[in-house]
């Protein structure tokens, strides 16, 4: 998935595929708010299970779309539109039910599991699209529909799902019954200041794979090692496996070492460190300098973002959680848009100015985060 950017600008256009990826963010962050209302409404394990199962038949369908030797790009991005649609039906369902199963005295410790599995997961994807991309593209995507047939069927075989308050509708209007439902977290100042300035630092990390991803397959001059070359798209993958292996083998070390400090202190210190990383990543194009200030930013990341992740939660009341954390996930369709815009915005701006965009963005983010967690909470 963190190649679809390069994949659509190779396909069609660089604009285009910004333009037409900042739609499916749109639409992600749409059907996502009415993913959480669905998910406070219905038995949650339902709703994963049949989201998850249409997301392998979009995956499916993708797959049969890169079988003709002309791509079929039509069908390709009707089914890549209908995935995020699912996909962000069912997300919402899924964190409600991570919140559910957790309590405030292991929620951390649960997140930076969380945030392990995610990150490498999502590593172990990148590295795989760094290998198999070029040539063996189809290959690549019926893997993808084999791994996410299986998850329909783990949901309903293991997934315990223990929440059975759902609420019930208030409206004979369903719009009306959504945006009701929705009210509580808008009105919520502190929560809101939060999520738009986690969507702000998120941004951040989310260039990697869209402004990064497409300058460095650009720009980048290809490093031999041996008969080994390193071209722009394969040095994604390496600063993505980086970040694998820095998560896999860190993320528990550096949990254990934070929990002696404050929070105030672990959230402030890993956000500066992860902004000196991501600003310097923007416009580095040498491979010693990418690698170095990548290791940066993943660590500074592994500081912030256990602590980021349980305080938000604590925020959450129980009675609205499906629909807290749709609104929360605005945090990530809010990073995803800026980070695929980024793309058009890059074509027009130098590598070192973007450098500059990235750094405002981190520091608005920064003073959001911070005092929606500690400054409003201090004066309650």
């Amino acid at each position: 998935m963190p190649f679809m950017a390069l994949f659509f600008a190779q396909e069609m256009s660089k604009v285009w595929a910004g333009t037409f990826l900042i739609c499916t963010v749109f639409i992600s962050f749409l059907v996502n708010l009415i993913g959480g209302y669905i998910s406070d409404r219905f038995p949650r394990k339902r709703v994963l299970v049949l989201t998850s199962f249409i997301s392998a038949l979009m995956f499916f369908m993708m797959t049969i779309s890169l079988l003709p030797k002309q791509n079929i790009i039509w069908l390709f991005a009707f089914a890549y539109v209908a995935y995020i649609i699912t996909s962000s039906l069912g997300r919402p369902a899924m964190h409600a039910i991570i919140i559910d199963s957790t309590t405030p005295e292991n929620r951390k410790e649960v997140y930076a599991l969380d945030y392990w599995l995610v990150n490498l997961s999502m590593a172990i994807g990148a590295a795989l699209g760094g290998l198999l991309y070029i040539n063996h593209q189809v290959e690549l995507f019926a893997m993808l529909t084999f791994t996410s047939i299986s998850l329909p069927i783990a949901y309903k075989i293991w997934l315990i799902d223990e929440h059975t308050n759902q609420i019930e509708k208030k409206h004979h209007n369903v719009f009306m019954d959504l945006i009701q439902n929705y009210k509580v977290a808008f009105q919520d100042r502190p929560f809101v200041k939060v999520v738009v300035g986690s969507m702000l630092i998120f941004a951040a990390e989310f260039t990697l794979n869209s402004y990064i991803g497409v300058r460095l397959a650009e720009t980048f001059e290809s490093v031999h090692i041996g008969d080994f070359q390193v071209a722009g798209v394969r040095m994604l993958s390496i600063l993505n496996i980086e970040n694998m292996l820095l998560v896999v083998c860190f993320t528990f070390l550096i949990n254990r070492f934070t929990d002696r400090f404050s929070k105030k202190k672990v959230l402030l210190s890993g956000l500066i460190i992860y902004s000196v990383g991501y600003i310097t990543i923007t416009s580095a194009n040498t491979w010693y300098i990418l690698i170095l200030f990548n290791f940066i930013a993943t660590i500074g990341e592994l500081i912030y973002s256990p602590v980021r992740n349980a305080e938000q939660a604590n925020m959450i009341p129980k009675n609205k959680r499906g629909s807290y954390s749709a609104f929360s996930n605005f945090s990530f369709s809010g990073a995803d848009l800026i980070a695929r815009s980024t793309i058009i915005i890059g074509a027009f701006l130098l590598p070192t100015m973007m450098s500059v965009y990235i750094g405002i963005l981190l520091m608005i983010g920064i003073f959001l985060v911070y005092t929606g967690f500690f400054i409003k909470r201090a004066n309650r």
